[in-house]
């Protein structure tokens, strides 16, 4: 067996110790049944919108079917950490094995890989839809969408299949302690005592095209956007591509500010309590926002809320 073997064997039978914010906090009972909340929230918000955008007809457009898709992310991007994290509160138990660690850390790399680049995805399709709207229904077809979607979901997997393998295979000699909530790759890469700079290296070159290449797409569909808003002549029309791009970029706001944060700052910015804060927003607070602001800001979304929650009254004798 060489050296390399028996490292990678070695670090899949240890455990690590996740050290969150509950042993930080001074009411982590409070703490523990408001994430609780959230995540139910969370839950049954985007599953609704799932739903709802399922079984209405008026709402089978491109911008729904992409809305629906990250909906189901962020159902699984949740569902990646806060179960185990609020279990282990329960349970008193603080400790996650090498394959979990690896498993979730592949999860969560998909999973927010496939959410980048569908954020470009539905960016773009918002610049077909108010810049060419004559050519909407053929630049955006169901093929087109399709193939859009399997692209976000593909690259995410490269990512998470990429990172992932290499990150586990580092040896740690260091603490085993993580002073995270959920196996993070800059959290996990700090518990190693190798030369880590290919690595970074590396890292880097993924964040390039898994963040600021979707950001470039973005922000050129938004500038053509905003040039186009500010042509139009009808004050009604302006006030709803004004709204939708909006809530698009509150989104975007939220989730690439806290990504680029966490993978492209110098580690001379981060604290072990600064990265916590940050990955809650990304993987907590994003899931949770998402489905209000894609349906509480949205007329068709409301229209098809209230008649699918609306009871009928009985009939008058």
């Amino acid at each position: 067996m060489d050296n390399s073997t028996s490292v990678a064997t070695i670090v899949w039978q240890m455990d690590f110790i996740l050290v969150g914010f509950f042993l930080q906090s001074k009411h982590p009972a409070l703490l523990c049944a408001v994430i609780f909340v959230i995540f139910l929230m969370a839950l049954s918000g985007n599953s609704i919108l799932i739903l709802l955008i399922h079984s209405t007809s008026h709402l089978h457009t491109p911008m729904y079917f992409f809305i629906s898709q990250l909906s189901l992310m962020d159902v699984m991007y949740i569902s990646v950490t806060v179960p185990k994290m609020l279990m282990d509160q329960v349970m008193g138990m603080n400790k996650i094995s090498a394959p979990e660690c690896g498993m979730q850390m592949f999860l969560y790399l998909t999973l927010g890989g496939s959410e980048f680049f569908l954020l470009a995805a539905m960016a773009y399709d918002r610049y077909v839809a108010i810049c060419h709207p004559l050519h909407y229904s053929i630049l955006m077809d169901h093929k087109v969408c399709l193939l859009l979607v399997s692209g976000c979901w593909f690259l995410g997997s490269v990512d998470g299949f990429m990172l992932t393998p290499i990150t586990m295979t580092f040896p740690f000699c260091r603490s085993r302690e993580m002073h995270h909530f959920f196996c993070e790759v800059p959290a996990v890469m700090k518990l190693s005592c190798s030369d880590k700079s290919l690595y970074e290296t590396l890292m880097y070159i993924c964040c390039v095209l898994m963040l600021l290449i979707p950001v470039m797409i973005i922000s050129s569909s938004y500038y053509f956007i905003l040039l186009t808003i500010h042509r139009m002549n009808s004050a009604e029309g302006q006030k709803k591509a004004f709204t939708t791009c909006s809530s698009h970029m509150t989104v975007v706001i939220l989730f690439y500010g806290a990504a680029i944060y966490t993978y492209m700052l110098p580690s001379s910015y981060h604290t072990p309590e600064k990265d916590m804060v940050v990955s809650v927003f990304y993987t907590i607070l994003t899931p949770l926002i998402n489905p209000l602001i894609y349906s509480l800001r949205n007329k068709d979304v409301t229209g098809a809320l209230s008649k699918m929650f609306n009871v009928e009254s009985p009939r008058k004798l």
